[in-house]
């Protein structure tokens, strides 16, 4: 049985025990989410150390080993693809959203219960100047240890771009030691790997047990409109592939399917790179320097189908609360979306955080942010593994291309 098979397999298996043991809150169900849990933990913080030593090697191993003209040619065909892709899920969810909710009757439901019952969410974003002065580390060092990823790529392009004028014999001797730390990591991605069918079936069975299967028909329409939306989303990409990255469909979603299995059960895309990286190389055979450069990049920055999961959310609140959008306010909210797409604070649902600008021009109330981010679960589920499709997508066209 191959390792993807026996991943699905705890995946499915994590799913339905957890479903039969939901609502795991009291007596042997509790107590036996309460052992397993643990080994779930453990296995995304196996994954979640070779994150950091992972990316910074295998940036540094593919730009010291091209030209700087090479790095800027990948670099920038990943960055159209990035943006391109982000303005069709961000126009799909501004146009398909409203009718599709209106479909299910999420639309027509109020529950101001639920929306008193929660407190107020406390959003406080930096603003643009902030951010933007934050893409450079004062203290690269300090920012590895916080997990600040997108200033560490930054520091890491530019060490890596200098890295290529310098004289031949240093510029060889940081390849090789980059290339020595990702090879050695690489060797202890397979370990943990091999441990995944485990890992995925303790987290899946925890959440389940948790989250059971009762929602309220307003919430269960809303969840709905999401789950079919990013699905469209998560199939388009395949025949994409096929038309300007040559794969065939079969082989992509080989390629896909372990690390979609991990962002489905851990919710992080930083946790899918290890076999996003893996897949790359030994299914599609993509160059090193090309998928090397492309995923880091990719999970730091590239969330593909955020906009439009955000944007359903967002009418989904409208509607709750009796805001109206007409049909300016959902262009605005397209475009938006899919601009802050690429600026997602490091919190737990930060994606959502990231709408409290919009929804404040629009006069959507912050409790809904709270709303959304305790339904948040299901959707941020099937939205990693969209965004990780999306990542291998634009990794395997760029390949292609480059190749």
């Amino acid at each position: 049985m191959s390792l993807t098979t026996r991943v699905l397999l705890g995946l499915v298996l994590g799913l339905a025990i957890g479903v039969f043991l939901a609502p795991a809150e009291m007596g042997t169900p509790a107590v036996i989410v309460a052992w397993i849990e643990p080994v779930g933990a453990l296995w995304v913080n196996a994954i979640r150390m070779t994150v950091i030593p992972l990316v910074v090697s295998l940036l540094l191993g593919s730009i010291t080993s091209s030209e700087a003209k090479a790095v800027a040619r990948v670099g920038g065909r990943a960055v159209a693809w990035f943006i391109g892709l982000v303005a069709g899920t961000a126009t799909l969810g501004g146009l398909a959203a409203p009718p599709l909710l209106q479909l299910f009757r999420a639309d027509q439901v109020q529950i101001p219960e639920f929306a008193t019952a929660t407190e107020a969410a406390d959003v406080t974003l930096p603003p643009f100047r902030d951010w933007l002065v934050g893409l450079l580390p004062p203290n690269p060092i300090e920012a590895a240890a916080q997990g600040a990823i997108l200033p560490l790529v930054m520091f890491t392009v530019i060490f890596g771009v200098a890295a290529t004028r310098v004289a031949p014999e240093y510029r060889e001797v940081i390849n090789r030691a980059a290339k020595a730390v990702s090879e050695t990591i690489l060797v202890v991605v397979d370990w943990i790997l091999a441990t995944a069918p485990i890992g995925v079936f303790a987290l899946t069975l925890t959440l389940a047990a948790q989250t059971g299967a009762s929602v309220i028909s307003a919430v269960a329409g809303f969840l709905a409109v999401v789950a079919i939306l990013l699905t469209t989303a998560t199939i388009a990409l395949y025949p994409l592939v096929r038309a300007f990255g040559g794969f065939p469909m079969k082989l992509f979603a080989k390629a896909c399917a372990p690390a979609q299995a991990v962002g489905f059960s851990t919710r992080s895309s930083l946790a899918s790179l290890p076999p996003m990286l893996e897949e790359a190389d030994r299914t599609l055979g993509l160059k090193p320097e090309v998928s090397g450069l492309v995923l880091p990049a990719a999970v730091s920055v590239f969330k593909y189908a955020s906009p439009m999961s955000r944007i359903v959310g967002t009418f989904f609140v409208a509607s709750l609360f009796g805001v109206e959008l007409g049909a300016a306010e959902i262009a605005s909210l397209a475009a938006g979306m899919g601009a802050l797409s690429f600026y997602s604070p490091g919190i737990p649902s930060g994606g959502l955080f990231v709408v409290a600008p919009l929804w404040m021009a629009f006069g959507l109330p912050m409790e809904g942010i709270g709303i959304l981010i305790a339904l948040d679960l299901i959707p941020d589920m099937i939205l990693t593994v969209a965004n990780v499709t999306g990542d291998m997508a634009v990794a395997a066209i760029v390949g292609k291309k480059s190749g």
